[in-house]
């Protein structure tokens, strides 16, 4: 595969566009097709190689074409192979998918007419990425038929029944051990349920040069060291501790100053040089018996806070975690959108009703903002978006980028990053054990040490998650907000 491929997205609409430029380029679109099909087979045995039956489900469109090259292959192998047809295959399908069928020698039955057996595996090439509506009943029905039997599915380019622009399910969908997609990665390969229906994922070069994706690709990437690896390589831990940044995490009253002091920490442990909470007067005592390595300031109102912005050399910010809803929150926040500002929690929900104030002062502001909102933070600051069905998580997330002039940290399992310049970031390693308390806090902290450091918020939040998620996967499924922040990884 193309390692210049490795992170690209593509959406079902751009990969039709790149099939097309293929074929005007000269390519022989058959010969991709072939290519796909082979791809697919070889998988096929590669995986399953003691089946008693390979069971080939064709769709009526170049899916189908790609099952019925890998029909084929397998057949050639000595393989058991069947092969189940939605629709009239002769009336529905048409030039290469049609030549691949022709090519087939074997029987055709129509799909309504499958009886999965122990010892079958499927081969899902009914309906690609493109998939845009629900899928008919009779479909429905096979597919419900087989995930019941638990026979193990392996999809071609994604599993029937997921939306690849969106990851949402359109009426029922395969839950596949293993998906074989072409070239690269599709949204519905990472987004949420589409990426736990996926099992396994492999993408396969077949063939249309690097350039031609890239042509066509809109700029979305699968989040990985490859999106910020150049500014990282600026910061070492031998730097002075002021060059390296000074964090600042707002805390809250006496009730609430665990989650400040867990940012902290992670602020620390991710790799500024000071970190400091502020604290009103009321948890300066709580806060000081509690922090070691962490310095401690008095901050109560606005003017305090207006004294101490004099100071430069405070990097970065952190103000939400366990802060209190109100308007001191929005106060604080409206008078830090000058500089490096992670907005979370209680910081995003104190906006619910000031909304508009917030996004025009960032339309001014010269600051580096990242909001981290969770999906009920994200309601509640962007209810319109949130409420749009034909959205994506990617779609909703540049929308709301877009309307708040902010970099978008839309958390779930399948975390989207969004910069107010359009570039987006899906990220895909995080466990399913982050979903724990404090969770958030962490990588708030985290993404306020990347600020404090000076990089730009949309590489500072993409690196933050991407750390984050490492950090998961060290601390393994036990873990603690405290474990997670012991194993924050280098950032180089």
């Amino acid at each position: 595969m193309h390692s210049s491929l490795h992170d690209v997205l593509i959406t079902p609409a751009e990969m039709a566009a790149i099939d097309l430029a293929a074929a005007q380029s000269g390519i022989d679109s058959f010969l991709l097709m072939r290519s796909a099909g082979l791809a697919v087979a070889a998988a096929v045995l590669r995986l399953f190689p003691q089946a008693q039956r390979y069971v080939v489900l064709c769709g009526p469109g170049n899916n189908g074409g790609d099952g019925y090259v890998a029909a084929s292959a397998l057949a050639e192998c000595g393989a058991n192979v069947a092969v189940f047809a939605f629709g009239d295959p002769a009336a529905a399908l048409s030039g290469d998918a049609d030549r691949a069928r022709q090519l087939w020698d074997g029987a055709i039955d129509p799909l309504a007419s499958l009886v999965p057996h122990l010892g079958d595996v499927v081969v899902d090439a009914l309906f690609g990425a493109g998939l845009s509506r629900d899928l008919p009943e009779q479909v429905v029905q096979v597919i419900e038929r087989i995930n019941a039997k638990g026979v193990p599915v392996i999809a071609v380019d994604l599993p029937s029944g997921v939306d690849g622009r969106t990851g949402q399910i359109r009426g029922a969908a395969f839950a596949a051990s293993h998906t074989i997609t072409f070239m690269a990665r599709k949204p519905g390969h990472l987004l949420l349920p589409g990426r736990s229906l996926s099992g396994a994922l492999d993408v396969v070069d077949i063939g249309i040069p690097a350039r031609i994706v890239q042509a066509q690709g809109g700029g979305w990437r699968l989040n990985t060291p490859a999106l910020w690896s150049d500014q990282a390589s600026r910061f070492d831990a031998s730097t002075h501790k002021f060059r390296r940044g000074h964090l600042v995490v707002f805390s809250g009253g006496a009730q609430a100053t665990g989650a400040a002091r867990l940012s902290a920490a992670a602020g620390l442990a991710a790799g500024a040089g000071l970190v400091t909470v502020a604290s009103p007067k009321s948890a300066l005592d709580i806060n000081a018996a509690q922090l070691t390595a962490v310095m401690l300031r008095e901050i109560d109102d606005r003017q305090d806070l207006e004294h101490w912005l004099r100071d430069t050399r405070l990097g970065g910010f952190v103000l939400g975690p366990g802060f209190g809803v109100g308007d001191r929150a929005c106060d604080f926040a409206l008078q830090l959108c000058d500089r490096a500002l992670v907005l979370d929690a209680d910081g995003i929900t104190s906006f619910q009703e000031r909304r508009s104030e917030l996004f025009e002062r960032l339309a001014v502001a010269a600051g580096r903002v990242v909001m981290t909102p969770h999906e009920g933070e994200f309601a509640r600051l962007f209810p319109e978006i949130a409420r749009d069905e034909k959205l994506s998580k990617i779609e909703k997330a540049q929308a709301a980028a877009r309307i708040s002039h902010a970099t978008i940290v839309y958390k779930g399992a399948d975390t989207v990053i969004a910069g107010a310049d359009g570039k987006v970031a899906v990220n895909a390693n995080a466990p399913p054990s982050l979903a724990t308390a404090g969770s958030g806090d962490v990588l708030a902290g985290i993404v306020g040490a990347h600020l404090a450091q000076g990089m730009p918020a949309f590489e500072a939040a993409a690196a933050g998650v991407w750390r984050h998620g490492a950090a998961g996967a060290r601390a393994g499924p036990g873990l603690t907000a405290e474990t997670l922040v012991t194993s924050i990884p280098p950032l180089g």
